[in-house]
């Protein structure tokens, strides 16, 4: 009988294009199937995992392929669906699949060198048939308990190793594959759970606590306390883990091991989740609906008879997260899976309580701040359907989901929903919708300020549309109240930066015992040090950007590449002792109101205050238990939270938005101003926005305080018809970096020239973008306009021909090439 051969064109997480063909082994026929991971030598030494896309007989033409190693698992964990989804990201981000790849697998799922070998614990000892290489590599295994890759190139003293290990695994000597199978390892956890005879009914356990009252107090308090934390009845199995009883206990080892002894108790390893568990406390029909509410749900269903998409513009406060929780109830009890998407971590962990209350531990999230051991067993629990609802900000698009029918974009038109480093740079937004399309699920987009791409599409009849003018249980809008900052310093009323107004409202909101927040887009102490004689300013050597002041740290620290300076006695440049601060960020802000109100309770959220793991979770824990007074952040407090107690919301300084040159500067000022103001103002009470500006007469800051959603998006959408940006045009962003600005500059110039000669007056630049220099890199820019409506697809493949004929050029080799599509 004939055998056949396979073959397997696998995805590398690599930034490559195409797939790689490999032979699979003949013993590994039956075990390859799409989807699966597989492990591969790529080059002369490296091992990776790669996922197979296709299986054929067909070897390729132009070179022996080398053999598939070994296969990683039993059921594939990447599905068709999601092959399609990542060729879409492929294609029209313009980036490899690899890369794709690389971004939507867990870490924990993928393997690049070093690889280990260990010695194989079936292997019997038999010597015989060993070669001299195989038996220094068991030499030192007898030494070592695993040895990797490159310390087998050393002791061999050669390059191609991965034959000789290949035999040795032939031989069943060694493992290679225990260090890719062993990196996810589902935790494992003793657990005390009552004997069968005690748990079926309390007359039993009834006399056991008679006896231990007598004889042993220690073991009747283990006992007793186990009973309490499990909430025992009788006939139902109930179980604790062995750390959270020893944690209720003082002391108790030797009085539970005693139970243990007599049968009482039973101590057992068994896995249990990483993933806090939270049970389901109320059902989804508690939910009231207002007439408006309902309405509004009324209006997605009908929206989705004729549009894939809807979009909910919904004011803050309108109540749109328990329209959102009735139709994920809706998916889910037609079997379906959702997800619910938010564009920053920092939402999550007040969205997923409430999630827990109606859904339980259907309900998991999936965001970057879990570890990878995690991020691994969230991916494994949705394929095992035992996640149903999905909760994460944009990397949540890549779970993998097997039977999805919703998915909910929050807060759609914020700009963290777009991944700008490294590739590929996605709009999680944009993603999602294809995402839909592809699972055939109804996909809802939901803004108080929807992005103006989303409003045109959505009043173009691409887009179904849906508006929620009212508050919930109709709260006001808050008073908005603009105060001039020139003014007040004119007339001497500012104090540090705050003005007379802002003050006089935080005292009494503290006096209240209600809370304020107060918004200032930059962190640090002092935004850069200036010498008041010459001008000098401390600038990064590695960036062409100022050093903030971090007094914390009490240190100058650049925020591109984190590099740090002391603070100058003298300025270098003249040797004047006048450096003053200029600016002010989140830190600065802080120490004033210590200074200014120091029985306020005051914390700050930023990135510096965030970055622990749990660090940003005890911060709006901590702000919601009402034991902080103010809270100051950066564009993390704009973003959906929702707190009861909200009266008082400051924007410091409006200005340092809507002076930033972009051309989404307005809509993104009219943003954050509106969201932020929308924190203000919950139940009975209305809430006040103060905005500090040196410009109180800026159209964008009127938008603002006469809620005119309606006046900015058809100014916005005037300036950008006639300068042909988005939503009438498309925009590529390719970014050129190289460490020599001479090298950079012919590159960049041949490039655009390449470029101009195909698309003509659609090209500008080459420029330097405003900062000009990261981490030793020069950065040049060139800009592609392209029609909407218009051969994009066609278009994308001329950039691409284009691209790789520079690639082609030595002179050019060592610039790096970045593409952005949809640049933001």
């Amino acid at each position: 009988m004939d055998r056949t051969t396979l073959f397997a064109d696998v995805i590398l997480p690599l930034p490559v294009s195409g797939t790689f063909t490999y032979r699979v082994p003949y013993d590994l026929n039956d075990s390859v199937t799409i989807g699966k991971r597989v492990v591969v030598q790529f080059g002369a030494r490296k091992i990776y995992t790669a996922l197979i896309r296709t299986i054929h007989e067909k070897p390729p033409a132009n070179h022996i392929p080398k053999y598939i190693l070994s296969v990683l698992d039993e059921l594939p964990v990447v599905s068709d669906i999601q092959f399609l989804f990542w060729d879409w990201i492929s294609s029209y981000y313009m980036c490899h699949t690899g890369e794709v790849m690389n971004a939507a697998l867990p870490s924990v799922m993928k393997l690049a060198s070093e690889s280990r070998m260990v010695l194989n614990p079936s292997f019997t000892g038999d010597l015989s048939g060993l070669n001299e290489k195989e038996m220094l590599l068991l030499e030192a295994l007898g030494h070592r308990k695993m040895i990797s890759i490159s310390d087998v190139i050393r002791i061999l003293d050669q390059q191609k190793v991965i034959p000789v290990i290949k035999t040795m695994i032939d031989k069943g000597i060694v493992l290679l594959e225990e260090e890719l199978t062993d990196k996810y390892r589902p935790r494992r956890e003793k657990v005390v759970r009552l004997s069968a005879e005690l748990a079926s009914g309390e007359e039993e356990l009834r006399k056991l606590f008679n006896a231990l009252e007598k004889r042993s107090p220690k073991q009747l308090e283990v006992l007793m306390t186990f009973v309490h934390l499990t909430k025992y009845e009788p006939g139902k199995p109930v179980s604790i883990s062995r750390s959270s009883l020893m944690e209720k206990l003082s002391g108790g080892d030797s009085a539970m091991n005693a139970l243990v002894k007599k049968g009482a108790l039973i101590v057992s390893e068994e896995q249990v989740s990483r993933m806090p568990s939270g049970a389901q406390s109320f059902p989804v029909s508690s939910i009231q609906l207002t007439e408006d509410q309902q309405q509004a749900l009324d209006s997605i269903r009908a929206g989705w008879i004729h549009n894939e998409v809807v979009l909910l513009h919904g004011v803050t406060s309108s109540g749109k997260t328990e329209i959102y929780i009735n139709l994920i109830k809706e998916a889910l009890d037609s079997g379906k899976q959702a997800l619910y998407l938010l564009p920053e971590i920092a939402l999550t962990t007040q969205i997923i309580s409430r999630l827990k209350r109606y859904f339980g531990d259907r309900a998991g999230v999936y965001h970057s701040r879990f570890n990878e051991q995690e991020k691994a067993e969230i991916w494994n629990r949705t394929i095992d359907h035992q996640y149903d609802v999905i909760l994460g900000a944009r990397s949540a698009i890549f779970a993998p989901f097997t039977n999805l029918g919703l998915i909910i974009v929050d807060e759609e038109h914020d700009s963290s929903f777009k991944q700008y480093d490294p590739a590929p740079r996605y709009n999680g937004r944009d993603a999602a919708i294809i995402l839909g399309k592809l699972h055939d699920a109804k996909v809802l987009l939901g803004s108080a300020t929807p992005s103006i791409e989303s409003y045109f599409n959505a009043r173009q009849g691409k887009y179904g549309l849906v508006e929620l003018m009212t508050r919930y249980r109709e709260m006001e809008l808050p008073q908005i109240e603009v105060v001039d900052i020139k003014q007040e310093h004119r007339e001497g009323k500012m104090k540090s930066h705050f003005s007379s107004a802002l003050l006089a409202k935080m005292e009494m909101a503290v006096k209240n015992r209600e809370q304020v927040i107060l918004f200032q887009n930059r962190r640090g102490f002092s935004l850069r040090l200036e010498c008041e004689t010459c001008h000098w300013m401390p600038s990064c050597k590695n960036c062409d950007v100022t050093l903030v002041y971090h007094k914390k740290i009490n240190q100058l620290r650049c925020h591109y590449c984190g590099y740090v300076a002391r603070i100058p006695e003298r300025c270098p440049e003249c040797n004047g002792l006048k450096i003053r601060m200029k600016g002010f960020g989140t830190e600065r802000v802080e120490e004033d109101l210590e200074i200014l109100m120091p029985d306020a309770r005051v914390a700050r959220m930023d990135l510096d205050t965030t970055r622990s793991k749990h660090g940003l979770q005890k911060i709006l824990g901590d702000f919601e238990a009402r034991k902080t007074d103010i809270l100051i952040g950066t564009q993390m407090v704009t973003k959906g939270l929702d707190f009861d107690h909200v009266s008082t919301v400051c924007i410091l300084n409006a200005d340092n938005m809507l002076s930033y040159p972009d051309f989404r500067s307005g809509e993104r000022s009219y943003q954050l101003m509106a969201q932020v103001g929308g924190r203000s103002g919950r139940k009975k009470k209305r809430g006040e926005v103060i905005i500090q500006t040196w410009q109180p007469s800026n159209p964008i800051i009127q938008y603002v305080v006469n809620n005119d959603y309606q006046g900015m998006y058809l100014a916005q959408l005037n300036d950008r018809k006639q300068f042909n940006y988005p939503p009438f045009y498309r925009l590529i962003v390719i970014r050129l970096k190289h460490r020599k600005p001479d090298v950079l500059n012919q590159a960049a110039a041949s490039l655009a020239s390449d470029l101009k000669a195909r698309f003509g007056k659609r090209i500008l630049g080459p420029e330097y973008p405003m900062v000009a220099r990261v981490m030793n890199l020069y950065i040049k820019q060139i800009m592609i306009k392209l029609e909407r409506g218009g051969e994009t697809t066609a278009m994308k493949e001329k950039i691409k021909e284009i691209l790789d004929g520079f690639y082609q050029k030595k002179e050019f080799s060592g610039v790096r090439l970045i593409i952005d599509v949809d640049s933001a």
